[in-house]
Parts: structure tokens; sequence; C-alpha cells
């Protein structure tokens, strides 16, 4: 059952949260505190998704183009007993982010627009284990973020910002029953606020405050047969107090902004076939949220399926995973009142490749 649990976790992570609401990418798990032993593991991921969509026959129903850019992403973390029933993890990620550029060429009102979000975080975290079975858990984050944006339909906007750091908390409690392989987990993660020294126009200089969103975690899992896992996750994330809004940007919408918050669900069974291989399928679900997306992240909402494999070999265990987005339909606007662009049949593709240790 140990290896069932590695591959529904490693999918889950190996293959990314792409198309999640806002500018969510990994979904900030911490399951790796609960390895047995001492463990290290890598990460990486591509996601490839295509967004485009039309203006609306006033704006000259121009197809946008695809405007939604291939990204990767890295991770690592480090897990060790320092004492019976005391843990330490320490976690990389790379939280949020975005990565938007509308080809030249297509005539369509925001041709030429770009924008790039960047956040990377380390996470320390302690876990105490109780004799009741439950453990609780907490630590700090330190997180860096940088941001960019040229939209040349709004006066031709520019903004440059610069890295800046900031922290915050994670604090979490789990309960388990290893004969049965259950375990539930609840994390909480703080907002982190940043302040960007930005330059816009090319010359005005400013500070552009940005929030790094609080969220909740649920994730569990139980065994149900013999070798076999259900496990899964809900993700609430606080996205109506993120907003990209330099001091300078023209009205009457911010760069970037979300009208509501979003709650994502994930559901999987995982297998063991031997000593050496086991599997995991797992869907995704998060509801549209409706009324107008940014121009800048014109999704709503998405459907996915992913599966996963994991090879175990002595003391390390490579899995791989492979996820398909269904991206939800979403309406832009220029004025708040009105659409300005259609955008539909949307699509992402994730692979991610996990590799462990124990020692």
């Amino acid at each position: 059952m140990k290896r069932v649990i590695a591959t529904a976790t490693a999918l889950a992570a190996g293959a990314s949260t792409a198309g999640a609401g806002g500018v969510d990418k990994t979904g900030q798990s911490i399951l790796v505190i609960f390895e047995k032993g001492s463990y290290a593991e890598l990460s990486f991921g591509i996601i490839q998704p295509s967004v485009s969509g039309s203006a609306i026959p006033a704006l000259g129903g121009f197809s946008s183009g695809s405007l939604a850019e291939t990204y990767f992403s890295i991770g690592a973390a480090y897990k060790t007993e320092l004492r019976d029933g005391l843990d330490l993890a320490v976690i990389i990620d790379q939280p949020f982010g975005a990565d938007v550029s509308y080809p030249t060429g297509t005539n369509y009102f925001a041709q030429g627009s770009k924008a790039k979000l960047d956040a990377t975080a380390v996470t320390g975290l302690l876990k105490y284990r109780m004799p009741n079975n439950i453990s609780v858990f907490g630590g700090l984050r330190y997180e860096l973020m940088r941001a960019r944006a040229s939209v040349p339909f709004v006066a031709g906007y520019t903004a440059v910002g610069a890295t800046d750091a900031g922290f915050g908390y994670t604090i979490g409690a789990a309960f388990e029953k290893p004969e049965i392989a259950l375990r539930v987990v609840l994390t909480y993660n703080s907002a982190i606020k940043h302040e960007l020294d930005t330059v816009e126009f090319g010359v005005l200089n400013s500070v552009t405050e940005i929030k790094s969103p609080q969220s909740l975690n649920l994730e569990f899992q139980t065994g149900i047969a013999k070798d076999t896992l259900l496990f899964g996750s809900v993700r609430w994330v606080d996205w109506t107090e993120f907003k990209v809004d330099p001091p300078n940007y023209p009205p009457p919408s911010p760069i970037v902004s979300y009208e509501s918050d979003t709650i994502s669900y994930a559901l999987g069974l995982g297998r063991r076939f031997n000593e050496t291989w086991s599997a995991a399928v797992t869907l995704g679900y998060e509801k549209p949220v409706g009324g107008f997306a940014s121009n800048l992240g014109p999704t709503d909402g998405y459907k996915s399926i992913g599966l996963g494999a994991t090879y175990t070999k002595d003391n390390m265990k490579v899995t791989g995973g492979i996820r398909y987005v269904d991206i939800g339909d979403a309406q832009t606007t220029l004025n708040d009142v009105t659409a300005a662009a259609n955008f539909s049949g949307n699509s992402a593709v994730a692979l991610g490749v996990k590799v462990g240790w124990s020692f």
C-alpha cells in the first residue's frame, strides 16, 4: 500500500495543476512530510496550454491566436526524522505563475500584449505526531515574486517589476490510521504580501502591491481493497484578494484581477500491481465562476483526467504522469460592462516526472 500512496501523490504533483483557478501552478501540497524516515525528491513538469478566442463582431471578430506560452515547473523537497514523533521537511516549489503572449499580425485588439509572473517559494515545516494518530505541523514560507507586462492596446502601457521577497506561514493537522492507509490532512497557507519596485511606461517609478492568496487544502486517502487506494483533495484559494494593479495603469480594471474565489476538486484511484510497478488515475474539476475574465487570463474553471505510473527499485522510485485539462470557456471585457471577446474549446497537457530517494 505504501507504494500505491507514492504513485497517487506523485501523480498529483508531477503533472501539476495546469488550468487551475487564478495563476495556481502546484497546489502547494505538503504531503512529503509524511514520508517514512529520511527522503529526498526532485520533480520536473512541462505544461503546454492552448488558449485562443475571437473578438466580438463590433471589434472586428478577429481571432486572438494562441496566447498561452508553454512553461516549465521544477520542485524539490527533503524530509527527515529529527527524533521519534518529530519530523522536518523543506519544500521548494513554484506555487504561482503566468506567461501570456498574444501574437502580432492578427488584427485582434490585444495583439502584442504580454505578461509574465513568477513566484518561487521555500517552505520549512515541523510536524509533531501525537500518540492518538493525530499530528500537527507548521512552519514559515519564504517567497520571491516578480512580474512584468506590456499592454499596447491600453495607452501603450508597460510595466517591469523587480523581484520582491515576502514571508508567510503554513499550519495544519492530520489524522492517520496506518492499518487501512487512512490519512486526512488539512493545511492552511497564509497570504504573502509583495511590494515590487516598478518602472511604468519606461520612465515612471512606482511600487506595485501583489498579494499571494491565502489557501486551504484538504487532502485524503484510504485503502478500499488489497493494494488499492482511494485518494483526493479539495483546494480553496482566495483569488478575490489577488490583483496586479500598478499605480499608473489606466482604469477601469487592474491588469489582472478575479471576481470570485475558486474551489478545485480531485479524486483518484491507485493500484499496486507488484513490488516494482504501481499506477493511478485521477479526475479533476473546478466549477466556472462566471463574470468577465482578465484579457491576460481568459479561462474559467476546468475538467481534467490524469494518469501516472511508478517504478520502484531498491531505495529509489520514479513516477511519470500526464494530465489533460479541458479549460472552461470565458469572456473578456474592455469596459467591465459588455463582452469584448469569447474564448472556448481550449485545453492544456501537462507532463511530469518525479524521482525520490529513501535513505
